[in-house]
């Protein structure tokens, strides 16, 4: 298989495709007529991938349950593939086809892979794999940038295989993946910075925006901390050095916590 996307609206990076094709061509192998499709959303979909601070992001849609045999099988090749990604890796889901067309909140799960799970599945893969079940509510905003921005990579038009997202299940995904920013913000500040500049633009404009065009919003509307946010921003897109003090920080995800949570 080989996604064609020359007549598609945004520029994907070569290293993108062959992985995504990559990855595809086993998943058909793996799964045959069970795989739905494959539907890349984040900074990809967006039209903003940076190979320095970006990962590549995608869902995998199922008829039934892939089987625990096909399950370990692709988190092998996962592992694989994922050490000659990009630094930040690969996140994955799959979920079922029946859970995209009547969405449930928070939705079910049948596999997931990212970064911060690698190591785990590396101690003990058949034990990660039987212990990663159960809901996430992250999906819900996955799937409403699939809706609105998202990539067809493989399969079923995604408008055939997502219904839309109700919005107060949209806002309670993506307060959820910033609850702990308070804490979060010093260990990873551009992301949260530019995490949290998203989800209060969607707050006050309905806007469904990328990290990187959170950062432009809130350069223009949030205007005692713009130089905080222009910082993030350079770092994020430009890779040009930031640094910020604790206070900073402190003060940053404190404020925007307030209007968020209100």
């Amino acid at each position: 298989y080989d996604f064609n996307y020359l007549d598609y609206p945004i520029t994907i990076d070569f290293k993108v495709k062959s992985i995504m094709n990559d990855i595809t061509n086993k998943f058909v192998g793996i799964l045959g007529d069970n795989l739905i499709g494959v539907y890349m959303h984040g900074s990809v979909a967006f039209g903003c991938y940076n190979m320095q601070n970006s990962d590549i992001d995608f869902i995998a849609v199922t008829k039934d349950p892939p089987t625990f045999a096909q399950k370990k099988e692709i988190i092998e090749y996962i592992l694989y593939i994922n050490d000659s990604a990009p630094p930040k890796g690969l996140e994955m889901s799959f979920v079922l086809e029946k859970d995209c067309t009547n969405f449930v909140y928070p939705t079910p799960y049948q596999l997931h892979f990212s970064n911060y799970h690698r190591p785990f599945y590396i101690k003990d893969i058949d034990g990660h794999i039987n212990k990663l079940q159960g809901t996430d509510k992250d999906l819900a905003a996955h799937f409403t940038v699939i809706n609105n921005v998202g990539i067809t990579w493989y399969g079923k038009d995604k408008e055939l295989v997502f219904s839309p997202v109700p919005k107060e299940y949209y806002l309670d995904s993506i307060r959820f993946d910033i609850e702990s920013s308070k804490e979060d913000i010093f260990d990873n500040p551009v992301y949260i910075i530019l995490n949290l500049c998203r989800v209060y633009a969607y707050m006050q404009n309905n806007l469904i925006i990328s990290k990187k065009d959170g950062g432009l919003w809130g350069m223009e509307n949030i205007s005692d901390y713009t130089l905080t946010i222009e910082k993030a921003y350079n770092k994020y897109v430009y890779n040009i050095e930031a640094v910020f003090s604790d206070s900073e920080l402190a003060d940053f995800a404190s404020y925007m916590i307030s209007k968020i949570f209100i």
